[in-house]
């Protein structure tokens, strides 16, 4: 078992700020599998610190006297990847004026880090396979089969699992690569240590240019706390130095530091550009999308609670209280004109209308219904009409309130309004 006093000690040696238990973890994983030659695989997002890591389990190891090169995968062109990597015999290609060794024949007996390994060619993912299983490769223009024994840490930023899934990471090489596996933990995630590590990037700029360093009151604090830092320790250390550089005042409060910050970043969602037009998908595209799945499932709502009405499974007084959700579809009129006149409930619903409106007296409500329930010779159209007119008067002809206190939509008050010829 690994001590906190041995992992506190590597972190003093690399220069690593922080207490987090995921940060303390990952370490630990990176020490454990130092002493061994098993490939290891470091995620994270970028710029939360994935080279640090790769350097310790290197410097920990055997390999220690042994080369250590660090490539990012991503930087190298598609169309030399394979030399760069591999190396190449003179003339294999156009502009190969003389043979050159690759870095897994340079770093014989060594360690390489390859960084990005997401974005590796899988031409190249090929090549490297068979140098992690056999400890073989050859020479672009080659023929011949060279060994080296090389350790390889690599690490990325996307998700390789989906990239297998998407046929543009292979999965064998996922596997082989995926031997160790160490996640280091993105800024967001290591709470306190955001602060302890802007107090280190001004402390350093302090030193640097003689100046004295800033620092951040409590309510800024947690203004740093709430930030998402999408780019991680390298947008913390640029915020750091602009602060320390721009701001005469050496105490920083929260409103100062917020402008430093982009406005909503943390609550903006993240759209995919992708390399053409035809890929890329913008906020108005997915706007639409939505709008459109909605229509589409109100659509389809209405049409089965119709279909369960016919066929029996709703009663026409739960359809009559919602019948505003159905104004806008033809088969609204076939059900309002098809209902059997006995079964038309009164559309009012005076519970719904005490609880919606506290203007409305109690002894009013009671009246009414008492008058309802006596005077059996009245039509439902008239009471209806009655209902309206008083529901009028009582809001000075003011049809969103009249509407609301009968518990109806605003555009059918106005349709019966005009079917009952109703002067305002």
């Amino acid at each position: 078992m690994i001590a906190d006093s041995e992992i506190l000690s590597i972190k003093q040696r690399f220069g690593i700020i922080g207490n987090s238990p995921l940060l303390n973890h990952a370490i630990r994983v990176a020490m454990q599998a130092s002493p061994t030659d098993m490939t290891v695989l470091i995620t994270g997002e970028s710029g939360s610190g994935k080279e640090s890591f790769s350097k310790i389990i290197h410097s920990l190891s055997s390999r220690k006297h042994g080369k250590f090169i660090a490539i990012n995968c991503g930087a190298i062109p598609e169309g030399t990847i394979d030399s760069e990597l591999f190396g190449h015999e003179k003339g294999s290609f156009t502009g190969a004026h003389e043979a050159r060794k690759g870095y897994f024949e340079v770093t014989d007996g060594g360690s390489i880090f390859l960084d990005e390994i997401g974005e590796m060619p899988l031409g190249t993912q090929a090549r490297l396979l068979r140098v992690l299983e056999n400890g073989e490769f050859i020479k672009v223009g080659s023929s011949k089969v060279q060994k080296t024994n090389v350790r390889v840490i690599a690490a990325t930023n996307v998700n390789l699992i989906k990239a297998v899934e998407q046929g543009k990471f292979r999965e064998d090489l996922y596997y082989r690569l995926n031997t160790v596996p160490i996640y280091v933990p993105p800024l967001r995630e290591r709470g306190e240590d955001i602060t302890l590590l802007f107090r280190k990037f001004a402390t350093d700029f302090s030193d640097k240019y003689k100046v004295k360093p800033v620092q951040l009151t409590e309510d800024a604090k947690e203004a740093l706390l709430k930030y998402r830092f999408p780019g991680n320790i390298r947008q913390l250390k640029n915020l750091a130095d602009q602060i320390s550089l721009l701001e005469q005042e050496r105490e920083i409060d929260s409103a100062t530091l917020l402008r430093y910050l982009p406005r909503n970043s943390d609550n903006l969602p993240a759209f995919f550009t992708g390399k053409n037009e035809k890929e890329s998908i913008n906020e108005r595209d997915i706007l639409y999308k939505v709008l459109f799945d909605m229509k589409k499932d109100m659509t389809e709502l209405k049409k089965l609670v119709l279909e369960s009405f016919n066929s029996g499974g709703l009663s026409s007084q739960i359809m009559q209280q919602h019948a505003d959700l159905f104004e806008d579809m033809d088969e609204v009129g076939d059900f309002e004109r098809n209902m059997p006149e006995a079964s038309k409930p009164a559309p009012l619903i005076l519970d719904a209308a005490r609880d919606q409106s506290e203007d409305y007296e109690v002894d009013q409500i009671e009246d009414i219904s008492h008058e309802m329930e006596d005077d059996n010779s009245l039509s439902l159209e008239r009471k209806e009409k009655e209902m309206i007119i008083k529901a009028l008067q009582k809001n000075h002809n003011k049809r969103k309130y009249a509407a609301r206190d009968l518990g109806i939509s605003e555009r059918t008050l106005y349709r019966k309004i005009k079917q009952y010829e109703i002067n305002e």
